[in-house]
């Protein structure tokens, strides 16, 4: 038999050395890393120790001593930051860039736009008015150096950032003490124009620098000078030296002399300030600078220029045209806000738009802020004042934004915030009349504070307790701060905003007084609702937009909604009451119009920075500011003194001859000055009729004294021509 094999398992036990050999053995492998890693990391400090040693003793071959060693580490740290900074400010430009994306960057994407005064006559133009069909070859060689000798001498010879330039212009800035000479290059200029604005920041700097190397690698020279010429705004409106040509001198740009090419290259510093329709003389003393740089840069000799400086370019008298330029600004700002509410509009930016602007009005409101600021300004240390006038819905006629467009065509009427003083009281007192204060309810005036500010009257004076009525009649500054503590200042603010407030209200204690700033626009609007019964009243001026073939595209009346009660009527009523008796036995007396139911408030704030007088009738709504753009003291001016006078100046004259309009919830009977008429009213004057003119004080003043000395003649002329009378002869008696 063979031998058989079993299944039977084997239960025989393993050799007991066997887990100590297997822990042994991973033992040693992670030794042996570990002796790996060690080693490495030696080997690896080791090389980069031996590396770090020769570079150094190859750059002790190098080594800089004394002032050499200092310059070099200046050096080598300011390479570096610059190049760190150079990384930051491209970080800073990239969203400028996205603009270059589009195919059509070279076009402008503004209006032209043709305003019409309501009676439908041109006023001025805004937006772009651009000519371009001159090519650079057939453009004046005198222009051609004018621009390069004033706004960049080395535009050939830069790659869009003129160094030396700019170096120069910070020599010249820091030698004067403050900026007097520009460091931009045309091509930064252009880069501006095409892609930003003109916001003064340092993130705007550097996007222009960085679009203007853009445009250097995309364009040549001669392209980019085209683009400038074509593209630089030249005042007046008008785009570009073709255009500005024909505006201000009525000719082809072809047909330029020297002194009238000097002339529009003044202009590319300061358009409307140089600009020859509005104060010719800058104009010319800006082109003899001119005809200085040329001969400086060598462009031309100073015989060549002596004929220019004594026979100087004289531009075409459209003085009459610009009048209304502050309000021709903001109407332009208020075509853009009403284009991207119709997309129509912009398929066709060539527009004429009929507004509510009255000429006549604009004179006079002109008039009545130069002869204000003319007859105290220096005396009562007081140079800028601010003016809107509207009808009581909020059709704005007339816009006074500074003293001078020349100098400033920064509108204060419209972009200016001021602190509005206790012209702000009758949101407080609105905001009362709503939740349950009436004009009869008595609130205490007397010395308390809030915190650490304790709110103190003119006068330094108390009154006790007081109705409503009389403290806002005598403007007392404790009670509208006691309203706010019982109504809530949030309560005030959303009544402001409601009534016609738009920039936002700081909600702090003292903004019952007229502590938050507000522009004389909104204002003048917020006071409308007041003027019209309770009904919001935003400014506005567009009635019709036409584009470039006639076909309408916007008419107000057919399109603009009802209006809006946002005030109780009954409230209205008395708050108009008590305005009415501030401008009859309050502190705006000089606003008193002879024959007119007007209501209004005062406002001055604190070291007399600020003067308001915000007041109304029922057809006319006017807000009047003086002040100081920075924000200086006047020699105690106060929204009752030369506010109160423009106000009257202006407003007596917008009532001549047209039907007086009712002073919701205000009967002239009750009123004594006004219970016996003393002017009759007339019919509502045409549309188209020409305002009389009020004759200024000093010629009153005059005409008195004339009157008084041909009065004191007047018997030696009698007696001289006894029984020789004749009929057809003034009396001379009856000059006032």
């Amino acid at each position: 038999m063979g031998v058989g094999v079993t299944n039977e398992p084997d239960t025989s036990k393993p050799d007991e050395p066997e887990k100590p050999v297997k822990r042994n053995r991973i033992r040693r492998f992670f030794l042996g890393l570990d002796a790996s890693v060690d080693t490495g990391l030696w080997q690896l400090g080791t090389g980069f120790r031996k590396t770090v040693e020769g570079y150094d003793a190859f750059l002790r071959r190098f080594r800089a001593k004394g002032i050499w060693r200092g310059l070099a580490e200046l050096g080598s740290d300011g390479l570096t930051f610059g190049v760190l900074g150079l990384v930051v400010a491209l970080a800073f430009a990239q969203p400028a860039f996205e603009v270059t994306r589009y195919a059509d960057w070279k076009t402008t994407d503004d209006f032209a736009v043709t305003f019409l005064d309501r009676f439908g006559n041109e006023i001025g133009r805004r937006g772009i008015v651009l000519n371009d069909s001159v090519p650079l070859d057939e453009l004046p060689d005198s222009l051609i150096k004018a621009t390069l000798a004033t706004e960049d001498r080395r535009f050939f010879y830069h790659f869009g950032i003129d160094l030396v330039g700019t170096f120069r212009a910070m020599v010249e800035n820091a030698r004067a003490g403050g900026v007097v000479q520009g460091g931009s290059s045309i091509t930064q200029q252009l880069a501006k124009n095409l892609f930003l604005t003109n916001e003064r920041s340092l993130i705007r700097k550097i996007r222009e620098a960085y679009l203007a190397l853009w445009l250097e690698a995309n364009l040549s020279k001669q392209e980019i000078l085209k683009l400038y010429l074509d593209r630089a705004y030249m005042g007046g409106g008008v785009f570009g030296v073709t255009a500005a040509a024909e505006f201000y001198f009525n000719k082809n740009v072809r047909e330029l002399t020297l002194a009238e090419s000097a002339m529009l290259a003044g202009l590319y510093k300061a358009p409307t300030k140089y600009a020859p329709h509005i104060n010719l003389p800058a104009a010319r003393a800006r082109a003899n600078e001119v005809l200085t740089n040329m001969v400086q840069a060598d462009f031309l000799t100073e015989g060549q220029v002596i004929g220019a400086r004594r026979n100087p370019a004289l531009a075409v008298d459209r003085s009459q045209e610009q009048l209304p330029e502050y309000f021709l600004d903001w109407a332009l700002e208020e075509v853009k806000k009403l284009a991207r509410r119709m997309p129509e509009m912009s398929r066709d930016r060539i527009v004429t738009v009929r507004t509510t602007f009255d000429p006549a009005l604009q004179k006079q409101a002109d008039l009545a802020i130069e002869t204000v600021l003319r007859e105290n300004g220096k005396l009562r240390d007081v140079s800028e004042a601010a003016m809107v006038a509207m009808t009581t819905d909020g059709g704005v006629v007339a816009m006074v934004g500074g003293s001078s467009y020349g100098e400033s065509q920064f509108n204060r009427a419209a972009n200016a915030l001021r602190q509005p003083g206790s012209s702000f009281k009758p949101f407080v007192y609105m905001a009362a009349f709503m939740n349950g204060f009436d004009k009869e309810s008595i609130v205490p005036d007397r010395p308390f504070c809030l915190g650490n500010w304790c709110p103190r009257n003119y006068g330094r004076n108390y009154r006790g307790p007081v109705t409503l009525k009389t403290a806002l009649t005598k403007s007392i500054n404790t009670i509208p701060v006691r309203l706010a503590q019982s109504i809530g200042r949030e309560t005030i603010i959303d009544t402001a905003y409601m009534m016609g407030i738009t920039h936002e209200l700081e909600n702090s204690v003292s903004l019952p007084i007229g502590s938050s700033e507000v522009t004389v626009i909104d204002m003048a609007s917020s006071y409308s609702a007041l003027a019209n019964g309770g009904y919001k009243a935003s400014a506005y001026t567009i009635l019709e937009v036409k584009n470039s073939n006639g076909r309408t595209l916007y008419q107000r009346e057919r399109t603009a909604p009802s209006p809006e009660r946002i005030l109780p009527e009954e409230k209205v009523h008395e708050i108009n009451e008590i305005l009415v008796n501030v401008v009859e036995a309050g502190t705006a007396r000089r606003a008193r119009i002879d024959g007119v139911v007007a209501a209004g408030k005062t406002g001055t704030t604190n070291a007399y920075r600020d003067a308001w007088f915000v007041g109304y009738t029922g057809n006319f709504t006017t807000a009047v500011w003086f002040g100081n753009d920075d924000f200086t003291s006047t020699r105690r001016v106060t929204g009752g003194s030369l506010p109160a006078m423009a106000w009257q100046s202006f407003m007596e004259y917008a009532h001549n001859g047209i039907e007086l309009a009712a002073m919701p919830g205000v009967t002239p009977d009750t009123l004594p000055r006004l219970s016996a008429p003393s002017r009759v009213l007339t019919a509502q004057a045409p549309e188209n009729a020409a305002q009389p003119r009020v004759l200024k004080r000093r010629t009153q003043f005059l005409l008195q004294r004339i009157g008084t000395t041909m009065r004191d003649l007047l018997p030696k002329t009698q007696a001289a021509n006894a029984g020789t009378q004749d009929p057809d002869k003034t009396d001379v008696a009856a000059v006032q």
